[in-house]
């Protein structure tokens, strides 16, 4: 695999859903009831392999679904949505994007045909204050969010919204605002951010991709520190990366990937259990720790 493989270059393909599909889905939003309260997830996605590859960490996707309740709706924020203000998908059938270049075709064939829900949409505009979120009805579902749950509901019957980060935002800020998206763990929400913890692509060791638990001095580092303050629950720490030990700013050029988490950790609330899954490294400077709240 070359570094191309890595590099966006945006290719969009559309998808079908059956009138009979929309037509049942159609009430959702109506019918949304109280929930036990669904738990959160931080997943590392990856190389977008994955959604094609078997290996350990999507074996980790698939047995973390496993714990999971039922749910009504899954809601996504992906480091591959990136845009100035926010926005939510409001689309009924939303498209499977293959926003990467470089890949075997057969990646670039995957669908995830999941339905929207334009009723959830709305509810999320509804529920936020800390700023204002607009419907989007462009976007879709990028590979930070189908080649994660093709494995956690390959059925992919189940209502998907994304939710995009606005590069405006502080880090702060971004953890602020999950918090205002916490009442949709008691409806029935799934709520997922998706992402890379340690991401530096620039130092990634192609030759040894598939190696797992290879990392730079600084990537193990990073890896531990980030965990550390997980567990403790000392998620401030994390906010500013110039505050942050040097390993964690090699482990961290940009916050794209970074930022999903932070929308997960904002999430959790004191009664909530935090568990690590998944939680190795790859070619040098990536990660695929993952985790679950509640």
């Amino acid at each position: 695999m070359k570094r191309r493989d890595f590099t966006s270059l945006l290719t969009l393909s559309t998808i079908g859903l059956s009138m009979t599909t929309l037509k049942e889905l159609s009430n959702w939003g109506t019918t949304l009831q109280s929930s036990q309260r669904i738990p959160s997830l931080f997943l590392g996605h990856g190389n977008p392999m994955n959604a094609i590859e078997e290996n350990q960490f999507v074996d980790g996707f698939r047995n973390i679904a496993k714990t999971l309740p039922e749910i009504q709706a899954i809601l996504v924020v992906s480091a591959h949505w990136l845009t100035r203000g926010t926005a939510v998908t409001a689309m009924a059938q939303p498209r499977t994007i293959h926003d990467f270049g470089g890949f075997p075709q057969a990646l670039f064939e995957q669908q995830y045909p999941a339905p929207g829900s334009p009723e959830l949409a709305k509810e999320i505009i509804q529920m936020i204050s800390a700023t204002a979120v607009h419907e989007d009805h462009e976007w879709g579902l990028d590979h930070g969010t189908w080649t994660v749950l093709k494995h956690l509901y390959p059925a992919a019957n189940i209502p998907v919204v994304q939710f995009s980060i606005d590069v405006q935002l502080s880090l702060a800020a971004h953890f602020q605002l999950a918090k205002e998206l916490n009442a949709l763990r008691s409806k029935g929400v799934l709520i997922i951010g998706s992402g890379n913890i340690v991401h530096n692509l620039r130092a990634v060791d192609f030759s040894r991709i598939n190696e797992v638990g290879f990392g730079y001095d600084w990537a193990h580092e990073s890896r531990k520190y980030v965990n550390d303050q997980i567990l403790s629950r000392n998620f401030s720490a994390l906010f500013s990366l110039e505050k942050a030990p040097k390993a964690l700013q090699m482990a961290v050029p940009t916050t794209d990937h970074y930022i999903p988490l932070l929308y997960t950790l904002g999430l959790a609330e004191n009664t909530d259990e935090i568990a690590l899954f998944n939680d190795e490294l790859l070619a040098g400077s990536l990660s695929m720790t993952s985790l679950k709240i509640g």
